[in-house]
């Protein structure tokens, strides 16, 4: 009787061990293995790995329990052991992962969401250039979006004669504490356009037109009143990760959007998951993005050194952040 229970058993679970298997032993390649083409190997199909994981360990215990055959036994217990060492492994190549999504899965992700990104950057930076543009001839429109109040602290910041250090008065010893202030500050807007998705799309629409505008304006009015260099020589360094990354965030929160606007033949709910995942994955370089910001804005920008200087990083800057969102994470052409 137990030899029929046990050949039931194997009939029945055999697929998902030699499954199992196939998926550990493609998993145990070198990255040149796996692209040789003298000894080409088929990819087998991917699996759920912590759900297969828990399924082999309970037949492990089963067969173990039932008193099945000792080859049998020490089969499934084989398949746990590299299943642990697998599992082990993933873990601590946390930062591994990490780097490979910085150097080619977030930008690949950025060129897979095009439309979006290109949605985001237009709802954001066309107001934003328009409105600088506008206030140089009609300067007193600025207080249609800014009050005195703001203005005069602008003002204030950014002024030559007042201050050594552009951007705020400060020592470099609060360096530290404004790299923190700006870390809340920068995350803190990116999260609200992102959030904004979950409004039907109307929320992350609001904060990209809202920001272009309002930030536009800060532009154009520093720009009428002469203070170019002391107020575009502090913003254009960090400006290429902190405008970007509130464009990216935008881009998210309307990911979310479509899946509530357009779901498909998915449901809502469904679709929500799926372009979830998707969505914040490109939050994570989201928040890089805006570490990156803080950290130059903090240490950088209110530097005292020839504007000329900034102006040349800053262009380097936002050509290396093009060049990184065109080129990185390209497959290679086939030969």
């Amino acid at each position: 009787m137990s030899a029929i229970k046990q050949t039931q058993f194997i009939e029945k679970y055999a697929p998902l061990w030699q499954k199992f298997e196939a998926w550990l032993d493609y998993q145990e390649l070198s990255r040149w293995q796996k692209r040789s083409k003298k000894k080409p190997v088929e990819k087998p199909d991917d699996i759920d790995f912590p759900h297969v994981y828990r399924q082999i360990c309970h037949h492990f215990a089963l067969a173990n329990s039932r008193m099945y055959s000792p080859v049998l036994v020490d089969k499934l217990n084989k398949l746990v052991v590299r299943g642990h060492q697998k599992m082990y492994s993933t873990r601590t190549n946390f930062w591994h992962d990490m780097l490979a999504f910085i150097v080619s899965g977030f930008p690949a992700l950025v060129r897979q969401e095009w439309k979006l990104v290109s949605l985001a950057a237009a709802l954001f930076y066309v107001p934003f250039i328009i409105t600088i543009i506008v206030l140089q001839f009609y300067p007193d429109l600025v207080y249609s979006i800014m009050d005195g109040d703001t203005l005069r602290s602008l003002e204030r910041m950014y002024d030559p004669d007042l201050h050594e250090r552009f951007g705020r008065k400060r020592e470099s010893d609060s360096d530290l504490y404004m790299f923190g202030f700006y870390i809340q500050h920068n995350i803190g807007i990116d999260f609200k356009m992102f959030a904004g998705g979950l409004l039907f799309g109307i929320g992350a629409l609001f904060f990209l037109i809202f920001n272009g505008v309002f930030l536009g304006a800060a532009f154009g009015y520093m720009t009428h009143i002469g203070y170019i260099d002391t107020f575009w020589g502090f913003v254009v360094g960090h400006g290429a990760f902190e405008l970007n990354a509130m464009v990216l965030s935008g881009a998210a929160g309307l990911k979310l959007a479509q899946a509530l606007i357009q779901p498909g033949r998915k449901s809502r709910v469904r679709a929500l998951i799926d372009n979830g995942k998707v969505a914040v994955k490109i939050m994570y370089g989201v928040v890089l993005m805006s570490l990156i910001a803080a950290f130059l804005e903090a240490f950088w920008s209110s530097t005292v050194m020839p504007v000329t200087i900034k102006y040349i990083v800053g262009a380097i800057l936002w050509t290396l952040v093009g060049a990184y969102f065109y080129f990185l994470g390209r497959a290679p052409k086939a030969a």
